[in-house]
């Protein structure tokens, strides 16, 4: 889960509501990007966290009593495992972007764990094998992952309340074309990217939030139930292109 501390309270965003909002990011996306296996890149950018459902894990705290953030989870082969076992009941290409993206988080962990290691060396393998079977060539298969991996960090940011005021600049990622973008905020609930990736002048994006107003918590379950009764709200952005006026 998505952890952000404020005024009133934790604000929770959960795994999955953070993936479906990176695939409504994708369904935006400039229309030439598409390729034959178009709803199935969809389905890999909105369900690639769909094995994190909060609720199931047993280490929801943190040692001080307040939620675990995403952030603060090393490599954990049972999660890894699911999210492989998930996708790949649906496509080989749907496992091969879930693959790769699994390559992308943990990948730095290799040198100090031994199970994370073996794990992306089982992945690279099975990437080939998927690769072939599918006749994809190394730079497709990476062209679509892009599309995903900046999905993914765009509704990141979002959820992490990253964007920055007074029309500051932050890196997203490089997407599809492999080349860099930014996130603008131009206004009041109101963004730009630039250069602007998108079919549509203007779209509207929009996610579940969590409120949790108790800030320490006994046990897990305690948490659970809080979870459960919390306030759910929506956060909605507009993005439209170009920047606003030079002052």
């Amino acid at each position: 889960m998505i952890v952000n501390y404020t005024a009133l309270g934790w604000e929770v965003i959960t795994q999955r509501a953070h993936g479906l909002l990176a695939a409504q990011i994708a369904a935006q996306w400039k229309h030439s990007i598409r390729t034959e296996r178009w709803i199935e890149t969809l389905l890999a950018i909105a369900e690639h966290d769909d094995a994190q459902v909060e609720l199931e894990r047993g280490n929801l705290l943190t040692a001080q009593g307040g939620p675990v953030d995403f952030k603060m989870k090393a490599f954990e082969q049972r999660h890894c495992s699911q999210t492989m076992d998930f996708a790949l009941s649906k496509s080989r290409y749907i496992a091969l972007l879930c693959s790769m993206h699994l390559g992308f988080v943990y990948g730095k962990e290799c040198a100090d764990n031994p199970d994370a290691a073996k794990f992306i060396k089982e992945q690279h393998a099975f990437q080939k094998q998927w690769r072939k079977e599918l006749n994809l060539s190394v730079s497709e298969a990476k062209r679509d992952y892009r599309l995903l991996e900046w999905c993914d960090a765009l509704s990141l940011l979002l959820c992490q309340h990253d964007n920055q005021p007074e029309a500051r600049s932050v890196e997203i990622s490089n997407g599809p074309e492999d080349k860099k973008y930014q996130l603008i905020q131009t206004g009041p609930d109101i963004l730009t990217v630039e250069p602007w990736p998108f079919e549509q002048d203007q779209f509207e994006l929009s996610f579940e939030v969590r409120l949790i107003p108790q800030l320490e918590f006994k046990s897990t379950e305690q948490f659970r139930s809080a979870f459960r009764q919390a306030r759910v709200t929506e956060k909605r952005w507009i993005l439209k292109t170009g920047k606003p006026p030079k002052k």
